[in-house]
């Protein structure tokens, strides 16, 4: 009976393949990479011997080697809501399409959820030697800490609000006009006792909650409501719940400040016997997916999430190209369905 023969021992570095072929290891480093500076019986040849023992390249030294990683940062700071998770339906809409945009372009993610416990935490990340950009989906509370590392760390890009004559480079939308539009949509539909619905600790949730007060101010109305909810899906619900009472007595149309929160204010609403349309308008801010597959359909504030992440990349790429790019600010479109 024939005995089997061993497999070929595994080859572990570039030296011991070039030992092994009788060559150079600058020759079998050109034949891994198909060089046609080396001939093709030879160049066949190491390749051959390459997947006989198992080897490969170590992709990510010959990154560092040329000064490149092909590796992103995707990082979400979350200063203000620490207990928010990247499974939040806003992370998880604008995460896929960042990361459709970035591996479309052979990159790939180094993806961060990251509590600031230091106030360089920012340059830790920038300065890893790990990355070659980084994108940061939100301000949070942390705007100055972004501001000192994109004053000497240009491939960065953030989704966020534009501050006349700040350094770091954002896409998103204008926040102030998204809360405006939410406030004009429920006057419309008749409502006068204005509500909104969100912590406003992070700038973007702060600037459509001063939206909203322009238009009641300009219809007339008086100020809205500041009722508190975090983005936390495990203690939303229950907030949301503790403001329903007032709500009932004193509201008649609510702007959240995220898609989250109005779909939760739904189900809370309808939990008390209080109709959505007819007894209380209620918009959202972000146009998730989700908002057109809930009964009733949420009204809400696009922000044209798909379009801001691939602008977000295509900004990223030009400033690792040695580029400076200005800042997005998208407009805001109000994406009316069945709830205000």
């Amino acid at each position: 009976m024939n005995e089997l023969a061993p497999p070929p021992s595994r080859i572990r570095n570039i030296a011991e393949l070039a030992r092994l072929a009788g060559v150079s290891a600058g020759t079998v480093s050109r034949a891994l990479a198909n060089s046609s500076l080396v001939n093709k019986e030879t160049r066949k040849k190491i390749q051959k011997l390459a997947r006989e023992h198992g080897f490969r390249p170590n992709q990510m030294a010959k990154r560092l080697r040329v000064q490149q990683t092909k590796v992103i940062g995707v990082v979400v700071p979350l200063g203000h809501e620490q207990r928010q998770h990247l499974s939040d339906p806003f992370f998880m809409t604008i995460l896929g399409h960042l990361a459709d945009a970035l591996t479309e372009n052979g990159y790939d993610i180094m993806l961060s959820r990251v509590i600031p416990d230091a106030e360089d935490w920012l340059e830790r990340i920038a300065d890893s030697g790990m990355l070659d950009g980084v994108l940061l989906i939100g301000q949070s509370n942390q705007f100055e800490a972004i501001e000192r590392v994109a004053a000497w760390y240009k491939p960065m890009v953030v989704w966020g609000s534009h501050r006349p004559g700040q350094v770091h480079c954002t896409v998103g939308v204008d926040n102030r006009a998204g809360g405006r539009l939410a406030g004009e949509c429920l006057i419309a539909a008749g409502r006068k006792r204005l509500a909104f619905l969100a912590d406003t600790a992070a700038p973007e949730l702060s600037e459509r909650f001063l939206g909203l007060c322009d238009a009641a101010q300009a219809a007339g109305l008086p100020q809205p409501l500041k009722l508190g909810a975090h983005l936390a899906s495990d203690i939303m619900a229950e907030e949301i719940a503790s403001h329903i009472e007032r709500i009932g007595n004193e509201v008649d149309g609510i702007a959240a400040g995220s898609d989250l929160i109005a779909m939760h204010t739904v189900r809370a609403l309808a939990d008390r016997g209080l109709q959505v349309p007819d007894q209380i308008s209620v918009t959202g801010f972000d146009d998730l997916p989700l908002a057109e597959q809930t009964i009733p359909r949420l009204t809400t504030i696009s922000q044209s999430i798909a379009t801001g992440a691939r602008t977000m990349v295509q900004m990223l790429f030009e400033r690792i190209a040695g580029h400076d790019t200005a800042s997005v600010e998208m407009t805001p479109l109000l994406v009316r369905r069945d709830t205000a």
